[in-house]
C-alpha cells in the first residue's frame, strides 16, 4: 500500500498523488536502498540509478528496482525523465551532484551531512532557493510519531520553560582498529565524523522538538583508534568520540555525548528535556514509547493513534502494538517531500536550511575542540 502524503492541508484540499514521483538514486549502497524503498512504498518509481562505477550500478539495479542504470550523472540527467534526484553518495560528492541536479531543474533529496563545509552547504542552499526547487535533507528521526508527540506537547506548554537538555548518540560499528569505512577518511567524509555523521541528528532533534536554538558550544573530541585498516594501517584524524556542552538562545543549558566506539550500542539516540512543568525522554531504539514526567506522576506514553495528538497520529502507520521503525520514518519523509513538491507545506520537513544549520554546528564543535574554548554558533 502506498503511503499517503502528509500535509497541513485539510482533507479534500488538493489531494496529493505519488504517481508522478519519478526518482533517480545516485549512490547504490545501504542508504541508496533505503531511499529507493521509500520512493516505492510512496507509490513512486526509481527511473534511474548511478553508482560509483557502471558495474556497481548494474549490480544494484535489482535491489533498487530501478528502471535503468546509467554510466554517469550527466547521462542520467540528459536521458531519464526525473522529478527528484536522491543523493546517497559519499559526503565529498554531495555538492557537485546537488548543484548539477539543481542546474538541470530537478528537486533534490541529499543525505546528511549536506556538505563537508558550511561554505559548500551555504552555496547548495542558495542554489536550491534560486532554482525554486524543493531541497530536503533526511533528518528522519523527526518522523517518529512519539517525537511529534513530544513536539506538540512542548508547543502546547506542557513542558513549560525548557532549562535543561541532555542525551547521547552511541554506536559501536567503528570500535575496533580493523573497522573501516570511507567516512573515516576526511577527504571523503569530511573533517568531522562522529559529530558530523550522527551528532548532527541529535542536535537537529533537540532543536526540532523544543524550538530551542543552540548558540554557544564547548566541545572535546577524541580519536580512540589513531590507526585503522585491515591489511595496511593508516593514520586517522577524524574523531571517534565527542562530548559537547551547549547553551541555547533562551538560556537553557545541556550536553550530549556522541560516540561510534561504544561497545554494544548499535544506534542509541537518547534525548531528555527538562522544563518548569515537566520532562520527557525519547530513545530511538525504543521508538514506540515516550517517557513523560511531572512532580505528581510520571508515565510511559505508547504509540497509539487513538490517543496521540493529531500531528503525531498522522505519522502512525499501523495500530498500537504493531511496531514502527526507521524505514517507516524514511517512508514518511519521502511522502512529505512529494507533498512539498506539489505545493503543500508539510510541518517539519527538513530542508537544506536545516542541513546548513547542521554544518555550522559541526564547524563550531570542531573549532571549540581544537581551541579548548567556548564558541558562538553563527545564526
Amino acid at each position: 500500500m502506498a503511503v499517503t502524503p502528509i500535509t497541513d492541508r485539510e482533507a479534500g484540499d488538493d489531494p496529493v498523488s505519488m504517481t508522478g514521483y519519478r526518482a533517480a538514486i545516485v549512490g547504490t549502497g545501504f542508504m541508496g536502498r533505503v531511499h529507493a524503498r521509500a520512493v516505492q512504498v510512496a507509490g513512486g518509481r526509481v527511473v534511474g540509478a548511478v553508482g560509483s562505477t557502471p558495474e556497481r550500478a548494474a549490480a544494484a539495479q535489482g535491489d533498487l528496482q530501478a528502471d535503468a542504470v546509467f554510466a554517469s550523472l550527466d547521462e542520467l540527467l540528459d536521458t531519464a525523465d526525473v522529478d527528484v534526484v536522491h543523493v546517497c553518495t559519499p559526503n565529498h560528492l554531495h555538492e557537485p551532484v546537488v548543484l548539477a541536479a539543481l542546474a538541470a531543474g530537478k528537486h533534490v533529496v541529499c543525505e546528511k551531512p549536506l556538505a563537508i563545509s558550511s561554505t559548500a552547504a551555504a552555496a547548495m542552499t542558495d542554489a536550491a532557493r534560486e532554482a525554486g526547487r524543493v531541497a530536503a535533507v533526511p533528518f528522519v528521526y523527526r518522523f517518529h510519531p512519539m517525537v511529534r508527540e513530544a513536539r506538540e506537547r512542548v508547543r502546547s506548554g506542557e513542558v513549560g520553560t525548557v532549562f535543561l537538555a541532555h542525551g547521547s548518540y552511541l554506536q559501536d560499528w567503528l570500535l575496533h582498529p580493523t573497522d573501516d569505512n570511507w567516512r573515516v577518511d576526511p577527504h571523503l567524509g569530511g573533517p568531522t565524523r562522529a559529530f558530523g555523521d550522527i551528532g548532527s541528528h541529535w542536535c537537529d532533534l533537540l532543536e526540532f522538538v523544543t524550538g530551542e536554538r543552540i548558540t554557544r558550544i564547548a566541545a572535546q573530541s577524541s580519536t580512540v583508534n589513531k590507526l585503522r585498516g585491515v591489511d595496511t594501517l593508516r593514520n586517522v584524524t577524524t574523531e571517534d568520540v565527542v562530548v559537547v556542552q551547549f547553551a541555547t538562545a533562551s538560556g537553557a543549558i545541556g550536553s550530549v555525548v556522541v560516540s561510534q566506539v561504544s561497545a554494544g550500542r548499535k544506534n542509541r539516540l537518547l534525548l531528555e528535556v527538562s522544563g518548569s512543568r515537566g520532562s520527557f525522554s525519547f530513545d530511538q531504539e525504543n521508538p514506540e514509547q515516550l517517557w513523560w514526567g511531572g512532580r505528581e506522576r510520571s508515565s510511559q506514553l505508547v504509540r497509539d493513534p487513538e490517543t496521540l495528538s493529531a500531528q503525531a497520529a498522522r505519522y502512525a502507520r499501523v495500530p498500537a502494538g504493531h511496531a514502527q521503525g526507521y524505514q517507516d520514518c524514511f517512508d514518511a519523509f519521502v511522502a512529505d517531500t512529494q507533498a512539498a513538491i506539489v505545493g503543500a507545506t508539510p510541518d517539519g520537513l527538513p530542508t537544506f536550511d536545516d542541513g546548513l544549520r547542521a554544518a555550522r554546528l559541526a564547524e563550531a564543535v570542531m573549532t571549540s575542540a581544537a581551541e579548548g574554548e567556548w564558541v558562538e554558533v553563527p545564526a
